[in-house]
């Protein structure tokens, strides 16, 4: 049999009081490191009051009138539908379509169509940057000052590539002036913030962090845009963006909405590119930058395999223009630029605002990738013309000759080289199911080369071809509309 012993531990009066008295002292001594604990969090995070205290008079308030534009009203220079602004909600759309809207009421009507947005002072002597959005089409310019004064102000120059506007203040006496700040020093998860007048709203202060550096948007090649998460809405287009340094980092600009509204994306465009457009509109009138005379385009995986790169990195060169200062510096159609002027090309983005920033004149040393070995070359940068427009293409007969990647293919007919600028390929006139099509190659493509070989011919065509490589990813060259990509086909 089996006997069970429990110990029982009785507890003295002096004892118990004892343990409590512990127990009470661990519970406040929790308290008071709870507390600690919070308070230095409180203190970790940044105090906006002296800043926009002392920065907030060189922030403007910029309003336009124009003459009225039939079927559309514009909110900061930015055109909205009617679907557009029957997404906001009822408010914004009382005082964006009220008889008393500062931006001009309901559309179509006959009165002259009135803008807002933000800008901020840059010097003693009355210039002021803002978008070239926010005063495009404007035949007055006004500009308000934190003060409640409201100055007249002249179009100094714009410069729509940037989206970038200089005004200039006429009898402006006693101008507070922003401090501007190195763009490129900037951290991804730093603080910043705004201020601006969103929906008219003036002197609103938003605050955030960067999001990302460098973002490059369809539509603006040359600026390496600052992503955030700063709420910014129409009307603060044109602002500034500051540090906690109370130096303004970037331009407020643009935002991704799919309601007309914040959505948790803004972009702003980085103070070093803004100033430098700020000084040449300044002394010259007009903007130039530097052109290499190429089209680029990513390098994903299936391309890093096929050019050998280890992971995907740098920017491809799917084209050289004739007479641009890449031919004349030796770059050809396939090189993948690594680095220009020692800076790493990691994104085909990251090319054009540095390339766009180079003085014309100036040589830079390219380091790209040709046949499976680094090589550097020296080129003088252009100045970047004025865009040129995509020819289009239609292929002329020919005798035919089929391949075994599910493709048709003719002879290169003279009148459509000439027509699409170049020399040498063959046309693509069907595609079936297989390689070439799951790689994206399409009817009227003219095929120029494929695995780094050049096909000036059918017959260069079926000898290439034959001598592919099974199983492995291999880079086809086409041109399409007048314009070279690179696609990848497995065989």
């Amino acid at each position: 049999m089996l006997r069970t012993t429990i110990e029982v531990t009785r507890l003295s009066p002096t004892s118990l009081t004892q343990r409590v008295s512990g127990s009470l002292l661990v519970v406040l001594l929790a308290m008071v490191l709870l507390a600690w604990s919070q308070a230095g969090f409180a203190r970790g995070l940044p105090d906006f009051t002296g800043l926009v205290e002392e920065n907030a008079g060189a922030v403007v308030n910029i309003s336009t009138t124009s003459a009225p534009a039939a079927g559309n009203t514009r909110f900061h220079g930015l055109p909205f539908d009617e679907r557009q602004l029957d997404q906001l909600p009822e408010f914004f759309q009382d005082f964006f379509r009220g008889p008393q809207s500062p931006f001009g009421g309901a559309p179509g009507n006959s009165q002259p169509v009135r803008s807002m947005g933000s800008g901020f002072i840059v010097s003693a002597d009355g210039y002021v940057l803002t978008n070239n959005h926010v005063v495009e089409g404007a035949d007055e310019i006004i500009v308000r000052l934190n003060d409640r004064r409201e100055l007249p102000a002249t179009l100094v120059g714009t410069d729509p590539r940037s989206d970038m506007a200089v005004l200039k203040i006429e009898n402006g006496d006693d101008l507070p002036v922003v401090k501007t700040g190195r763009s490129k020093d900037l951290k991804v998860g730093e603080w910043v913030f705004a201020i601006g007048s969103p929906f008219g709203f003036d002197y609103t202060v938003t605050a955030g962090i960067v999001s990302a550096l460098g973002r490059s948007l369809p539509s603006e090649n040359y600026v390496p845009f600052i992503q955030t998460d700063v709420a910014i809405n129409p009307g603060n287009s044109g602002g500034p963006l500051f540090n906690l340094d109370g130096e303004v980092i970037g331009i407020n600009s643009q935002i991704y909405t799919r309601s007309g509204g914040f959505m948790g994306v803004s972009f702003a465009i980085p103070i070093d590119d803004a100033m430098s457009v700020f000084r040449q509109i300044r002394d010259k009138g007009a903007v130039s930058r530097g052109w290499l005379g190429v089209l680029i385009q990513e390098v994903n995986r299936d391309l890093a395999e096929s050019f050998g790169l280890k992971r995907p990195r740098g920017a491809l060169i799917a084209e050289v223009m004739d007479g641009s200062p890449a031919e004349a510096g030796g770059l050809q159609s396939g090189d993948i630029v690594l680095e220009y002027d020692g800076d790493d090309i990691q994104l085909s983005s990251d090319l054009p605002p540095m390339v766009g920033r180079t003085p014309i004149g100036e040589t830079a040393r390219l380091t790209v990738l040709r046949g499976g070995k680094e090589i550097s070359l020296d080129v003088e940068i252009g100045q970047l013309p004025d865009e040129r427009g995509a020819q289009q293409a239609t292929p002329s007969g020919g005798s035919s000759s089929t391949a075994p990647l599910g493709l048709t293919v003719e002879p290169l007919p003279s009148d459509l080289a000439d027509s699409i600028g170049v020399s040498r390929g063959v046309v693509v006139t069907g595609v079936g199911k297989g390689p070439a099509y799951d790689a994206g190659i399409r009817a009227r493509d003219v095929i120029t080369e494929i695995n780094r070989k050049a096909v000036s011919s059918v017959e260069d065509f079926r000898k290439v071809v034959r001598s592919l490589p099974e199983g492995r990813a291999v880079s086809v060259r086409v041109v399409r509309q007048g314009r070279a990509i690179y696609l990848v086909m497995k065989p």
